[in-house]
């Protein structure tokens, strides 16, 4: 997305535009109507799935944004979702299943943190797709994913863009090129494991629970079920002048409390219950003794009442126009009713009951603030549309207690306090591992420990580049080979032959131009006089690294090595019969390390002392696509290996 067209994102926030193609040139009114109308028919379309979702902060919108620049005029959205990540990947759900609905809408999304659907598939990205390239480069379109690639030769694809492309050059690739730019099937795999699942994920991700509450509350979220996330919010990010106007409560009297069932989310659940808070005495709530079977409800409705009573006490009664009560009149209303009654949204209740009148409330608020808005609309806040429901609707105490004996069950909490194993299994889920690659017990003691071995091996000898190491994703890519012969003559033809002689020890800068390390100084022509004074001298060096290693061998660092099996005799005499005169016996041969041994040996006492947590072994392997057993005897693989 372009910079002109990006907001000062704020945190935890995703945005979201719909463009229309093929993108021609039209008149600039004309083109906003038929967004407008767009806006209304996804609106409506997608109202069962939007109208009972319970967000945590904002809800998913759009409005009509003009063109500016290369960027059309399209369909805009932004929402804040906190600390709900849920909220994030459930628009990505209605955006994918918007572009599968409505083939002629092309769609794009990303957050605070850019592409995240790119991050997600980070795994399974092409090389030259990184943040700096893929600017206006992935897109939803007929619910698929899109990247629009980057050509990999001069001229091999003309309708490719070289450099990160425009909102409208994009637009018309992809309604020209349609096939050609679909995002690879392993992409597409990691998003939409992301948002498997979904719309009965919904369901899934709430959580019902009895809380003791004043009748106005109770009265408020029956109308509008949605405010719960308002005042969890407003209670879990209290400050001391919110605390402060809860000292005495002037909305919410703790005296008309009743015991209610409120539905909230899992991750308001969670910020609610994981609060220790202890009112103040002048408030009125008291708190039964922790041993009281219906201490959690009292608990959790003394929180709750503190977030409305925080909400309300930052604003007054704001009472909305005439047009929201005359909702019924607008033409949209029935096509909007009967999509409703279509998608089972009133879920076979009878009409005219409670439980339906319930429901159509929440519809009718949703219908005026998402479809048919008016221009001059401004948003209430939560607490202004507490204050004016309470001014509003009726609603009667002693008819709310009569509701207590039929309350729904809570539900299970149980969520809350996972095991280890548990939170593993969550963990592997969300990053896409099946529970059938775990290894079974019966395999793990045949588990052959070599791939650690050679799997290290490729990562040490694959080429890397600047960015960093590069681990080896696919096993059967052809080993990099080198001509050393076209290396030499290809720097022959640039630096001309090299001169005899010297007048200097030290190398000048010419001669390094073109090396990647001390080795290839090994690739220099020798002159035949030179030849045998470097062999002399190799052979020097080899006999001076003979001589370290024996020394070291005595040390306490050449004893922490495992060296092979000797299958030599313990002293050889040497081919110079004359060295083996002056010395008078052999040298003791040295066994040689068994590198793969003491590597998979040293890999085994680190993914040992991380005792199951995550580490740099465990980190390491896994990345390469080898998992270790749980709780493996190092000790007896050593021996294994040694065998």
């Amino acid at each position: 997305m372009e910079k002109n067209m990006k907001l000062a994102m704020v945190e935890d926030t995703v945005e979201y535009c719909l463009f229309l193609i093929p993108d021609e040139p039209r008149d600039p009114e004309k083109h906003k109507e038929i967004l407008q109308k767009y806006i209304e028919r996804i609106m409506t379309q997608f109202a069962p799935v939007l109208v009972p979702y319970i967000w945590q902060n904002q809800p998913f919108n759009l409005k009509y944004k003009p063109g500016k620049g290369s960027v059309p005029a399209h369909m805009f959205g932004t929402t804040k979702f906190g600390d709900n990540i849920e909220d994030e990947w459930f628009i990505v759900y209605i955006i994918k299943q918007i572009t599968k609905e409505f083939p002629d809408v092309v769609a794009r999304i990303e957050d605070n943190d850019g592409e995240f659907l790119l991050i997600e598939a980070a795994d399974f990205l092409p090389k030259w797709l990184d943040p700096d390239s893929s600017a206006n480069r992935v897109f939803f379109h007929r619910g698929e994913l899109c990247i629009i690639p980057a050509p990999r030769k001069p001229g091999a694809a003309s309708w490719l863009p070289t450099t990160p492309p425009t909102v409208s050059q994009a637009l018309n690739i992809i309604s020209t090129h349609p096939e050609q730019i679909l995002a690879s099937e392993s992409i597409r795999a990691a998003v939409n494991r992301r948002i498997r699942g979904y719309p009965e994920k919904i369901q899934a991700s709430l959580h019902r629970a009895h809380c003791f509450l004043p009748a106005g509350i109770v009265a408020v979220l029956k109308q509008r079920p949605r405010l719960v996330a308002a005042a969890v919010q407003a209670f879990y990010l209290r400050d001391p002048i919110d605390l402060r106007n809860c000292r005495i409560f002037k909305t919410f009297l703790p005296e008309t409390r009743i015991m209610t069932s409120v539905t909230f989310t899992k991750c308001l659940y969670a910020q609610l219950v994981q609060q220790r808070f202890v009112p103040d005495r002048r408030s009125g709530y008291r708190l039964p003794a922790p041993s009281h079977p219906q201490f959690r409800a009292h608990e959790l409705g003394m929180k709750l009442a503190h977030g409305f009573e925080i909400l309300c006490s930052k604003c007054s009664p704001h009472f909305p126009d005439s047009e929201k009560s005359l909702v019924t009149t607008s033409p949209l209303w029935d096509g909007f009713l009967d999509s409703l009654k279509k998608n089972d949204y009133f879920k076979g209740m009878l009409e005219g009951s409670a439980q339906y009148q319930e429901r159509l409330e929440m519809a009718k608020n949703y219908f005026y603030l998402s479809v048919n808005r008016p221009e001059s609309f401004l948003a209430m806040s939560p607490g202004e549309e507490t204050l004016t429901l309470l001014q509003t609707i009726p609603f009667d105490v002693e008819e709310l207690r009569k509701e207590e004996v039929n309350l729904p069950p809570e539900d299970d909490d149980s969520w809350l306090d996972l095991s280890p194993d548990q939170l593993d299994q969550l963990l592997q889920e969300a990053a896409g591992k099946k529970e059938s690659e775990s290894i079974p017990k019966e395999e793990e003691q045949n588990y052959d420990l070599t791939q650690v071995s050679e799997s290290m091996k490729a990562f040490i000898t694959k080429v890397s580049t600047h960015k960093g190491a590069e681990l080896p994703r696919d096993p059967s890519e052809a080993p990099i080979t080198f001509d050393a012969d076209s290396f030499l003559n290809y720097f022959d033809k640039i630096l001309g032959p090299r001169p005899h002689e010297s007048d200097s020890d030290d190398l000048e800068e010419e001669d390094f131009e073109g090396l990647d390390s001390d080795d290839d100084l090994d690739l220099e022509i020798q002159e035949p006089g030179e030849e045998a004074s470097l062999k002399g001298t190799l052979d020097n060096l080899k006999s001076y690294m003979a001589q370290m290693d024996q020394e070291l061998a005595h040390t306490s660092i050449g004893k922490s090595f495992t060296t092979q099996k000797q299958v030599k005799p313990l002293f050889q005499t040497t081919s110079n019969s004359s060295d083996e005169e002056d010395s008078g016996t052999g040298e003791p041969v040295m066994a040689p390390v068994d590198v793969d041994l003491n590597l998979v040996s040293n890999i085994l006492e680190s993914y040992s002392s991380q005792a199951g947590l995550a580490g740099p072994a465990s980190n390491l392997l896994q990345s390469m696509g080898v998992q270790l057993p749980d709780n493996t005897d190092h000790r007896s693989i050593r021996k294994q290996m040694k065998d």
